[in-house]
């Protein structure tokens, strides 16, 4: 691993940046990779290839009438459950390319034998690129982390713009106070929303601060780099690395109970009623009516979790 400290001018000199002026590079880099992001997660109503996820409630099961009396508990159907599935994250990854390393293309830095020389592709990306990407995929959901993904169950969050306004999972289960004697037979499913779930990405916000470094012009000399070059080529190469990097530095998403990298945001918990069963009664003349509703605690039956992953 090779960390250069790229030369920039001050008081008439060319001098080393410290390790607080590349981390600020850095930062730049990240907030253009915020703007412009060549991995992106998008909103579909069924389908999505980050596969799916499940809710389940439970549900009244049926009625039972009889004309000489009301069926036992045991005769009388249990409660059944219902199951959502949900497949409502796509991912894309944008098709890159980069400026090649002419020898020149990067910017300069004093080696060990005290020359000037540019940076290689290999000095870049340990100095710039990678340590780009590993804020870029880390736990965290603030600016470091721009024009990536997490999950809130709020549709407003402040320094991200919600991606879609209908949810990517919502926990539902039964609505047990739909559920009457009165009102034997009952429609089956009766839900209620417990919780939404809903994919927001990381603004970009302001540009942070840097130094520009200088580099070789094509006449051989010294040249401080403009912001349009400087934009343009790391623009190109932080979007190439996310998008195909072959030193395990591209950027992926993954969805589940399990799986790779850092999760991102709030977990999308299915939960369920645990009751075996509430039956009730209901005498209409010579019709015995007897059903069983959802009844019972809330229990988390599984946690499904965003994650973002560098490979």
């Amino acid at each position: 691993m090779a960390v250069r400290k790229p030369l920039y001018y001050t008081s008439n000199n060319l001098k080393e940046m410290s390790t607080a002026m590349v981390d600020e590079i850095v930062s730049y880099i990240v907030h253009r990779y915020g703007s412009n992001p060549s991995v992106t997660l998008s909103y579909v109503s069924s389908g999505g290839n980050l596969g799916t996820i499940t809710d389940t409630r439970k549900k009244a099961g049926a009625k039972v009438s009889r004309s000489d009396r009301f069926a036992t508990e045991s005769e009388t159907p249990e409660p059944g459950t219902v199951t959502v599935n949900y497949s409502r994250i796509n991912s894309s990854t944008a098709s890159t390319s980069a400026t090649a390393d002419t020898g020149k293309t990067f910017p300069v830095y004093v080696n060990s034998s005290n020359q000037i020389q540019a940076m290689t592709l290999a000095d870049v990306k340990d100095t710039f690129l990678h340590p780009a990407i590993n804020l870029l995929t880390s736990g965290s959901t603030g600016s470091s982390q721009a024009g990536t993904y997490h999950i809130s169950t709020s549709t407003s969050v402040s320094g991200s713009t919600i991606v879609n306004s209908n949810p990517v999972f919502s926990d539902t289960r039964a609505n047990t106070s739909a559920y009457t004697a009165g009102g034997i037979p009952e429609t089956l499913d009766q839900p209620t929303t417990i919780t939404n779930y809903y994919l927001h990405k990381i603004d970009a916000g302001s540009a942070p601060s840097f130094t520009l470094p200088f580099v070789i012009d094509s006449n051989n000399n010294l040249q401080q780099m403009t912001t349009s070059n400087f934009n343009t080529l790391y623009d190109e190469w932080i979007r190439e690395t996310a998008a195909s990097s072959s030193d395990g530095f591209s950027i992926s998403y993954n969805l589940g109970t399990s799986g790779s990298g850092n999760t991102r945001g709030s977990g999308m918990g299915d939960t369920r009623l645990n009751g075996s069963g509430n039956r009730q009664t209901r005498q209409v003349g010579d019709d015995y009516r007897a059903q069983e509703f959802p009844n019972g605690t809330a229990t988390t039956v599984n946690t499904y979790f965003l994650r973002i992953n560098k490979s």
